[in-house]
C-alpha cells in the first residue's frame, strides 16, 4: 500500500466521530482476522498438495533436526 493511501485512511479515520472510530477499529480487526484465516487455509492446502506430490516430508522433531544436521 502506498504511504499516501495509508495517510489518507488515517486522516479519514481521525475525522470520524469518536463512537464511529471504535466501530471502525472493531470492524477492521474482524476483517483482518478473517483474512488471516483465509491465508492459513490457503497455506494448509498448499502444504497438503506438497505432501501428496512428495515435495514435503513427514516426521518428528528429531527427524527434522537430523535432516538439518545432515545438510
Amino acid at each position: 500500500m502506498k504511504v499516501t493511501t495509508l495517510n489518507k485512511i488515517i486522516d479519514d479515520f481521525n475525522e470520524l466521530p469518536f463512537e464511529d472510530r471504535g466501530y471502525a477499529v472493531k470492524l477492521i480487526q474482524k476483517q483482518f482476522i478473517e483474512a488471516k484465516r483465509v491465508r492459513i487455509a490457503q497455506r494448509a492446502k498448499e502444504a497438503e498438495a506438497n505432501v501428496k506430490k512428495g515435495r514435503a516430508r513427514k516426521g518428528t522433531v528429531e527427524d527434522l533436526i537430523r535432516d538439518l544436521e545432515n545438510d
